[in-house]
């Protein structure tokens, strides 16, 4: 549920596919947990762990965000991680149903794996995924020594993100959600960190995954809505991280109908919602997305990897293979130079 249904009613015809050498030169702010979290689920042994050092410490995350991140560089693809900071009271009901589902799935997987039910473990181990602080902070680590900007977001890292597209400190935010919209981002490009083949859940099938990009005026003008506040109460008639049940008995197409008929959640309070209770108050939700805490000064510069520091963070504190590491770090040096058809580091780093 959530905003996932609000992307069903978005036509395909708006979902542009672009390939990866289309974005050359573009800076994109990336949903930095959403990274993670994707990185976690997909960089996995075959029962569902993830990759560990040898002191049992998790390292998909490290692996994925370092070379997810010299796979966007090496095509001209300036990224900018944006991390999330501290929630809204809006979403604390959420978090906590979500650590719930975690910590169920955590013990379930422990089971399978206890069990040689391997095909089970990894369905759970998927499931129980916690990006930590640890991780976080390690993350951030890798992104200086790498000379990657990040930017720590107040409060929402897609809200951050938004607004950096919406002044033009960068092109367009990159995630898989949708709430990049609904915060006011004009462009979003979805599968940067999850492009190439991916499995479908439950069945041995595979199918090929590559960006795409949405804008959000293409998204009014389809739905035939006068602007995001419209869209806002959309997404919120159909579930959002602070609503995410929505309103039962209402999918997409009726939610739209009412918001085009009616005009506004105001109007359908009074109305067709009047009996209708909303586990959060519906107007502070859209006022959140309308009005989020946002940091309006940011650095999004550039800088000359730290070959030593990747190598003491990766190979010596965490037990990467130090050939592979210091491939990594050459094509890094390279995909830096070679943005936007340059041949040195120095133009890149403007």
């Amino acid at each position: 549920m959530g905003v996932t249904e609000l992307g069903k009613l978005i036509p395909d015809n708006l979902r542009r596919r672009v390939n990866f050498e289309q974005l050359n030169g573009k800076l994109i702010a990336l949903d930095a947990y959403n990274a993670l979290y994707q990185f976690l689920a997909s960089i996995r042994q075959p029962d569902g762990t993830p990759l560990m050092d040898s002191q049992g410490r998790v390292t998909s995350h490290l692996s994925g965000l370092l070379y997810r991140t010299i796979n966007l560089l090496e095509y001209g693809i300036k990224p900018v991680y944006v991390f999330d900071g501290k929630p809204p009271e809006l979403k604390l009901i959420e978090i906590e149903k979500r650590r719930r589902v975690r910590e169920r799935a955590m013990e379930d997987w422990i089971k399978a794996v206890e069990e040689g039910k391997k095909s089970e473990a990894k369905k759970y181990a998927q499931r129980a995924l916690f990006v930590t602080n640890e991780m976080v902070d390690e993350a951030k680590r890798l992104l200086d020594h790498m000379g990657v900007p990040w930017v720590q977001a107040p409060s929402e890292g897609e809200a951050q993100a938004a607004y950096m597209a919406s002044k033009g400190i960068v092109w367009a935010t990159g995630s898989q959600d949708y709430d990049s919209f609904l915060f006011g981002a004009p462009r979003l490009v979805r599968n940067l960190t999850v492009s190439g083949r991916r499995k479908l859940p439950g069945r041995d099938e595979y199918v090929e995954v590559a960006p795409e990009l949405i804008e959000l005026n293409d998204v009014l003008k389809a739905l035939r809505l006068r602007d995001r506040s419209q869209l806002i109460d959309l997404a919120i008639l159909l579930g959002t991280d602070y609503n995410p049940e929505g309103v039962p008995g209402i999918g997409p197409q009726r939610a739209l109908k009412l918001i085009q008929d009616y005009g506004s959640l105001d109007k359908l309070m009074n109305t067709v919602l009047k009996n209708v209770q909303f586990p959060v108050d519906p107007f502070k939700i859209r006022d959140f997305f309308l009005n989020p805490p946002v940091t309006q000064e940011v650095n999004v510069k550039f800088k000359e990897p730290n070959e030593g520091e990747v190598i003491r963070l990766l190979v010596e504190e965490h037990d990467f293979s130090q050939d592979r590491v210091k491939n990594a770090l050459e094509r890094l040096k390279k995909s830096m130079g070679k943005a936007k058809g340059s041949t040195t580091l120095d133009s890149f780093f403007g």
